[in-house]
Parts: C-alpha cells; structure tokens; sequence
C-alpha cells in the first residue's frame, strides 16, 4: 500500500506537536541519566546542529543553491548535492580551467 501524502492541516499539526514531544521526552531521559551542565551543553549543541542541518537541506539548496531543487526529504537533498557535484564538473569544464 502506497503513502499518500499528509494533507489534512490538523493531522500536520499533530504531527509537529508529536515530533516536539518526542524530542522533549528524548532530551529529559538523556538529561535525567546524566544531569551534567556538559551534557546540558552538548545536547543543545546538537539540537542547534541538526536544526541548521535541516534548514540547509530544505530552504539554502532550494534559494541559493539549485532554485529548480525540490527535495522529498534528507536523503534526497543529500544524493543531489553528492551528485550535483559531479555534474557541474563534465569534461568540458576541466578542459576550460586546464586553458591559459
């Protein structure tokens, strides 16, 4: 059975408000195991990280990067930047940064 994308506005918000909470839970365990202003800090090093990682994929590529890129997730905007790097180095433009 194939998935269908998720249209409905309140199953969207729903899904955010789930993703929040399981981040929240994820963070109190870890700090409850290990309650250290280091763990403090290397969780939120993390958490911001991630974030940017995210926004990189998802608005960067799309504005500044590839304007005709529409990405279906992070493995998707990944593949594209290991390939788009490939494709803009065709033999033609060694050939023009070998030339004097």
């Amino acid at each position: 059975m194939p998935l269908r994308d998720l249209t409905h506005p309140r199953s969207i918000q729903l899904k955010g408000v789930l993703f929040l909470l399981l981040g929240v839970l994820a963070a109190g365990l870890i700090l409850a195991e290990s309650p250290s202003p280091r763990t403090v800090a290397l969780l939120a090093i993390t958490i911001w990280a991630f974030c940017r990682a995210y926004y990189f994929a998802f608005y960067v590529i799309e504005k500044y990067v590839d304007p005709s890129f529409r990405s279906s997730g992070l493995g998707h905007a990944a593949r594209h930047l290991l390939t788009a790097g490939r494709r803009s180095l065709g033999p033609d433009s060694r050939r023009k940064r070998e030339a004097p």
